[in-house]
């Protein structure tokens, strides 16, 4: 195996070297032109693009030493490059007051965590409510809750006590115990829906 620092493609293209016949921009250096760099002081053209010079390692490793971030700023614009927060003080998207699109929906909290916090107290709530328990320790689902509201029962009736209220139900809605008066057919049909639900729940077995 070679020994070469340069000899696998993927440490080439990690170190950007790109293999070329082209000579080395430094003067009178006769080592092929593998590396990119800016064009030097001076020598920027008015051509539109960018506008490079390759140079070996070495003398890219040199332009690398000697480059200077703060070269052409002046003095201010050096102090405010140094801060420890400087690019921090423009607005986000999302927040700025002229934004074009609408806020975040928990934008309105001062900490977002607490959005996280609301959003997880809801769904908890939400969970207990599907499975709220009866006192005798069964689990009422959210259609067992919806039945016995329209039968007008608490969560801890019995079997008895359902049988009993459908049959109440029955003699109040049901056109033969009101004269033939079908005004309330409606009703009757919610409760025989409730009962046919609520009697084969788990919570009445």
């Amino acid at each position: 195996m070679s020994s070469d620092p340069f000899s696998t493609r993927r440490f080439n293209r990690f170190h950007g070297r790109v293999e070329s016949d082209r000579p080395c921009a430094a003067p009178g250096c006769p080592e092929p032109g593998e590396f990119r760099a800016p064009p030097a002081e001076g020598q920027r053209s008015n051509q539109e693009g960018p506008r490079w010079r390759w140079l070996c390692l070495d003398h890219v490793r040199a332009f690398n030493q000697g480059y200077n971030f703060f070269t052409g700023m002046s003095a201010e614009e050096i102090a405010a490059a140094q801060r420890p927060y400087a690019g921090w003080e423009r607005e986000t998207r999302a927040f700025s007051s002229n934004a074009a699109s609408p806020p975040p929906k928990w934008s309105d909290f001062q900490d977002p965590l607490d959005a996280i916090g609301a959003k997880f107290r809801e769904r908890v709530a939400k969970a207990r409510a599907d499975n709220q328990m009866r006192q005798d320790g069964k689990f009422l689902s959210g259609e067992d809750r919806k039945a016995l509201s329209v039968m007008g029962l608490p969560i801890d009736a019995d079997r008895k006590a359902l049988r009993g209220r459908y049959t109440e139900l029955l003699r109040r809605y049901h056109p033969d115990h009101n004269g033939g008066d079908r005004t309330k057919e409606g009703q009757l049909q919610d409760v025989i829906d409730a009962y046919g639900h609520l009697r084969k729940a788990s919570a009445f077995a």
